[in-house]
């Protein structure tokens, strides 16, 4: 993932560096991931889950996948804000959207997080918006890993590594926490606790 830092506001993007050529499932969980990774950045995530296709409007296979991968996401996590499949230019122009697909969840929402239904389209495109100078991108960012690892770019500005080694840092702590609340569970003492709780019930 990458967090691209726009005149708009903070953008996500996925999956820029990792998965080739996601299937409907693999998509989802990616979806899911960032979704938790753009809630630690304190932010609702509002996604739009990216094709050349809008709602239905392509049956090709890639156009399906995406659709697919949308519903598997909302019966797994039917709160979280996400529509697809779109198009970018849909899903980043309000006016567009509201005129042409009222029904979605998305309108009139300012949508900050992509997922594209390929490696290449998201790479493409973090790199287009980071040699355009539409943006300055953070990352890349992994995701779904049990330890804080995360890489660096050939050619990284100080600037990113500092920004990385803060995510990095974060990430620890976030992760730290679970691990002791995982600890603790497993515990005998805890166990003990819990028994003797229930017994008092």
């Amino acid at each position: 993932m990458y967090l691209m830092l726009t005149k708009r506001g903070p953008v996500f993007l996925a999956d820029t560096t990792v998965n080739f050529n996601p299937t409907a499932e693999e998509l989802a969980e990616i979806t899911l991931l960032v979704a938790k990774e753009v809630r630690n950045f304190n932010i609702i995530p509002r996604i739009a889950m990216l094709s050349y296709s809008n709602f239905g409007s392509s049956d090709s296979p890639e156009a399906r996948l995406v659709a697919e991968a949308r519903k598997i996401v909302k019966q797994r996590l039917p709160t979280l804000i996400v529509d697809g499949e779109m198009q970018a230019s849909v899903a980043l122009n309000k006016e567009l959207m509201r005129e042409n697909y009222p029904f979605s969840e998305l309108v009139d929402k300012d949508v900050n997080t992509l997922i594209f239904p390929n490696l290449s389209s998201g790479n493409i495109a973090y790199n287009l918006l980071k040699e355009l100078e539409a943006a300055e991108a953070i990352g890349p960012i992994l995701l779904g890993l049990k330890k804080p690892v995360h890489i660096l770019q050939l050619g990284t500005s100080v600037r990113n590594i500092v920004n990385m080694a803060t995510i990095a840092v974060v990430d620890a702590q976030l992760k730290g926490q679970s691990a002791t609340k995982e600890m603790v569970k497993r515990s005998p003492w805890w166990k003990r606790l819990k028994t003797k709780e229930q017994t008092n019930l």
